[in-house]
């Protein structure tokens, strides 16, 4: 049976995925912010499938609310961001199928894993799972592993794509799982590890100050 992801979460098709969203959309009043965290972090999620997510995020997202429409009779969403701006963002355009941009990102991120799980455990093992921006002590349920100290994961990626002759240079195999393959090149899968560990400066964060970072 097809699949279809918003983030980890799996639906059994597009349409279960749009209505998960949509209760969130009618659960709230028009101008109210989505307060639940459950909910707040399916809006994270789902506004990273834009094709103009860096956009939308700017600065970092402090909050989602419910806007008023802004064509026809229905509401929709607007991103409230950490610099006070506002912005709002089509569900049903995230819904869309991803850019071979962002499939190509999205398989760039999953080659990497290893490292960034790597530099979590050696975190853990000092005995030093402290917040890199306040200093807070962290547990291992509520500690994200970020790119706030140096180049983000994007500008990092956007080099590597270049440097290889643009992302249609990247061929990925069909995919095993929902928008996801692999690089049929493994040498270049080596090459972008490679790029990655020079480039990456990687952070520990809370859970909560990590999603009110821009998109990294």
């Amino acid at each position: 049976m097809a699949e279809f992801s918003i983030g980890h979460r799996r639906y059994r098709t597009k349409g279960e995925a749009k209505e998960a969203v949509r209760e969130v959309l009618y659960q709230y009043t028009v101008g109210s912010i989505v307060d639940q965290e459950d909910d707040h972090l399916l809006l994270l999620d789902l506004l990273d499938m834009h094709h103009e997510a860096d956009d939308k995020i700017g600065p970092g997202v402090e909050a989602f609310a419910i806007a008023p429409p802004q064509r026809g009779t229905y509401p929709g969403f607007e991103v409230i961001r950490t610099d006070g701006s506002r912005i709002d963002f089509s569900y049903q355009t995230c819904l869309k199928p991803p850019t071979y941009r962002q499939q190509v990102m999205n398989v760039m991120r999953d080659e990497v894993k290893s490292a960034i799980n790597a530099f979590f455990e050696s975190r853990r093992a000092a005995g030093s799972l402290v917040s890199d921006q306040s200093g807070t002590p962290l547990n291992s349920s509520n500690t994200a592993v970020s790119y706030f100290q140096g180049p983000s994961f994007v500008d990092i990626a956007e080099e590597f794509a270049k440097m290889v002759g643009g992302w249609e240079a990247i061929e990925l195999t069909p995919s095993t799982e929902p928008g996801l393959g692999r690089f049929k090149d493994r040498d270049l899968v080596e090459r972008w590890f490679s790029h990655h560990q020079e480039r990456a400066v990687l952070g520990l964060l809370s859970s909560q100050e990590n999603q009110r970072r821009p998109r990294r």
